[in-house]
């Protein structure tokens, strides 16, 4: 008997199928991956399995141990032993670690909290997951990782049997991760069972013992990592091969600085925040018209200060110069860098990219209302025939230019975003994580239309924790450590020489 059984799950939303008729299975103590595009109806499959969707909102049935289960609430699938980490971290920051891991169920004797068995409880819950801090530590003190490890620490306090985890090392670096994996597989031992959501392949093939594949709500296969290939998973994930996933456009191929003129040019550039600290010191960079510049590096070093620095968005003095398209600049507000052609894709597309509970033409507008508008009435015929022609330019998996982009998918909603920059007809366009949590034929577009971008002369600097898409889409790399550029590099370097770099190590630097 199997320890989850999933049998004809389907869930509509008016009239659509998020999911239809999916069926698999869990063995206990198995660490199984689900993995599919977005929109393929993982997380609806999270949200019916945690309670989240109560039963009777959906068709179908599932088993735990063989019974069926009916969950009403989040609450009653808590107490079953079935756990969420997801993607975004529910942990309230100004609270200590203990208070975080019995938030909402506090031991407590006629009717007083009983501390000591918090503080007890808790510790020996962190050493379980491999932390080394006080019970009593504020979680605004720790990293990402460290957060991640007292989320499933607080799912252990609930003696959680199924863990769910969604997009687990999406902000986590390459030592964090590891430290997860081998919790992870410490608590298989323990006959914990693991949902593990990822796009990351080569993650799934290492640490997973079984893969699930949906597609358009659908279940497509379930396969051992041994038996498939990364490139086997792909094709099932999106129906179709892909066969370069980082094509090589014909004018990056033309020159490793391509044709064009330099676009931006930093001069002893530094950036210092609103308390006086440096966060960017003395960086000499230049990108050029039709090429790809990527910048890696660890969090913290400075990489996404730096291009929040260059459109005016942080608060702080700057010293040396900024050169754009040959003039000197310094923009005191993004609207100013926007005026001059020079638009940026956040990393947090969410909070800082997208108004969510507006719809698709609002957002792709957003930038642009003044030039649809006179005497300062809008345009309506204008602003739908643009909206519908980015939609069609940047395939927006869509019914409607009426849909609020939070119903969207996480890749349809970056292509939102990126038509918003596009619509401004920037010169440089800045891309800070462009295809983080985004699946892998979401990805593939948006490197194709990077591609088409760079043939119209545009100039691209690329943020990317993900060092084979900084390898594969860039003509030159720059790697950042404490606000310093400490490696540089052609496209043929390889990840572990990136690496060396990002820690600070001096490597092609004069």
């Amino acid at each position: 008997m199997s320890f989850l059984e999933i049998k004809n799950i389907s869930k509509q939303f008016g009239g659509d199928y998020a999911l239809k008729e999916i069926s698999f299975s869990l063995e206990q103590g198995e660490i199984h991956a689900v993995c599919g595009e977005n929109g393929a109806g993982k997380s609806t499959l999270i949200k019916i399995l945690s309670g989240v969707y109560s039963s009777g909102n959906y068709e179908g049935s599932f088993f735990i141990d063989g019974n069926e289960i009916h969950f009403k609430n989040i609450h009653e699938a808590e107490a079953t032993g079935v756990a969420v980490i997801h993607q975004e971290l529910s942990l309230v920051k100004t609270m200590s670690v203990a208070e975080n891991i019995f938030l909402g169920n506090e031991p407590s004797h006629f009717g007083i909290i009983q501390q000591h068995q918090i503080h007890s409880t808790s510790k020996k819950l962190l050493e379980q997951v491999g932390l080394s801090i006080s019970p009593e530590t504020e979680v605004s003190e720790l990293g990402i990782g460290e957060q991640q490890l007292i989320e499933i620490a607080k799912a252990l306090n609930k003696k959680a049997r199924l863990l769910i985890l969604d997009e687990p090392t999406t902000a986590l670096t390459e030592t964090e991760t590891e430290k997860l994996f081998g919790l992870l597989r410490h608590l298989q031992l323990s006959c914990v069972t693991v949902i593990y959501i990822s796009h990351r392949l080569k993650e799934i093939k290492s640490l997973c013992n079984r893969v699930t594949v949906l597609r358009d709500g659908k279940f497509v296969a379930t396969r051992s990592v041994h038996d498939i290939s990364e490139n086997e998973l792909i094709k099932l994930m999106v129906g179709r091969e892909i066969t370069e996933l980082y094509p090589k456009s014909a004018t990056r191929l033309k020159t490793e600085l391509g044709d064009g003129a330099p676009i931006l040019t930093l001069i002893n550039y530094s950036l210092f925040d609103s308390t006086g600290k440096k966060k960017i010191d003395s960086l000499n960079i230049e990108v050029h018209a039709g090429e790809i510049l990527g910048i890696a590096g660890l969090m913290g070093s400075g990489r996404t200060e730096l291009l929040m620095g260059i459109i005016g968005a942080l608060k702080g003095k700057q010293e040396g110069e900024i050169l754009f398209n040959n003039e000197k600049v310094k923009f005191n507000s993004p609207a100013e860098a926007i005026a001059k052609g020079i638009a940026l894709v956040s990393e947090d597309r969410k909070r800082l990219g997208l108004i969510l509970p507006q719809n698709i033409r609002f957002n792709l507008n957003l930038s642009t209302m003044k030039n649809i508008s006179s005497g300062g009435i809008l345009s309506g015929g204008k602003e739908m025939k643009r909206t519908l022609e980015m939609i069609q330019q940047l395939s927006v998996k869509t019914n409607s230019s009426e849909t609020e982009v939070q119903q969207l998918s996480g890749g349809n909603q970056q292509k939102v975003v990126i038509g918003k920059c596009l619509l401004v007809n920037p010169k440089l366009l800045l891309l800070d994580e462009p295809t983080r949590g985004i699946d892998v034929g979401a990805r593939a577009e948006i490197y194709e239309l990077m591609n088409q971008l760079l043939q119209q002369g545009l100039a691209i600097i690329m943020v990317s924790s993900d060092l084979p898409e900084v390898i594969g889409m860039s003509n030159r790399i720059v790697v950042m450590s404490d606000g310093k550029i400490t490696g540089a590099f052609s496209s043929d370097v390889t990840q572990e020489e990136i690496m060396i770099a990002a820690t600070g190590e001096l490597i092609g630097v004069q």
